[in-house]
């Protein structure tokens, strides 16, 4: 069984900085979760994009990620965080 890391972007630190403790923790379980196998959690993919994005909704949040995977090691990584009507801009 292949090992998961999960990478963050710049742009979904920064978001994950100016929320509360209490909300970071929730999102941070949202994104563990998709380290399961099978996925947890209200998962699309997006259209328009090549690179095989796809969003995971916690409650007004977005999380955009993709999966990426190397030979031992299968990477999540999150390209953005956002709010539900900023995220998609």
């Amino acid at each position: 069984m292949k090992e998961t890391k999960i990478k963050y972007s710049k742009d979904a630190l920064k978001f994950l900085s100016r929320l509360d403790k209490k909300s970071v923790i929730r999102i941070k379980e949202a994104i563990r979760g998709l380290t399961l196998s099978p996925p947890v959690g209200d998962i699309k993919p997006m259209n328009g994009y090549d690179d095989g994005r796809k969003r995971l909704r916690i409650g007004a949040w977005r999380v955009i990620y993709r999966n990426e995977s190397e030979s031992i090691v299968e990477i999540i990584f999150v390209i953005d965080i956002g709010n539900r009507g900023d995220i998609y801009k």
